[in-house]
């Protein structure tokens, strides 16, 4: 029988040892999904790339993903639809190169709800800023989606500050 130890030490100790453990969890998980993502710009641009290049057809996805499941079973992420998402975030972020490092640095299902819901760059711009910065989960993301968080924000800024008078202004 493990005799407990109750010291204050000893609770010290192992506060640093669980919080180590879960800094070590967090980064292992973080470069496993900067891969993830990494491996799926890289199938969306080759996708994109032999469609372009050897004039296949939305044909050729269906056949990729039939052959990546045969190849990896049991493995999730190789369903025509997902390599359609692929090819899209590709498609959409591939002339955008400040915005491709911040693709990689968040979860492919927020990349996924910021493609789809974001009528232009600068508003996946601004969710793919605030969702890393404020490390967003994807309840987080979808509700400043729905909340119109990028809308307001630009609404809230205005230059009616530095035009008033300075006898006005009380950050003068």
């Amino acid at each position: 029988m493990v005799k407990p130890l109750k010291s204050s030490q000893y609770t010290d100790f192992l506060h640093e040892i669980k919080s180590r453990i879960s800094q070590a969890q967090a980064k292992a998980l973080q470069a496993v999904n900067y891969e993830l993502v990494a491996l799926y710009w890289e199938i969306g641009r080759k996708i994109v790339e032999k469609q372009t290049t050897e004039k296949w057809g939305d044909g050729v996805i269906t056949n990729l993903a039939h052959d990546l499941q045969q190849a990896f079973p049991g493995i999730k992420g190789f369903s025509a639809r997902n390599l359609w998402h692929m090819r899209d975030l590709y498609h959409s972020y591939r002339e955008q190169p400040k915005l491709q490092p911040l693709v990689a640095e968040i979860s492919w299902t927020n990349n996924l709800y910021i493609l789809n819901k974001c009528r232009d760059a600068l508003e996946r711009e601004f969710y793919l800023r605030m969702t890393r910065k404020h490390k967003w989960s994807k309840n987080e993301l979808i509700n400043h989606l729905d909340n119109q968080t990028y809308e307001k924000t630009l609404l809230g800024q205005n230059n009616f500050a530095a035009n008033l008078p300075s006898d006005l202004n009380s950050k003068t």
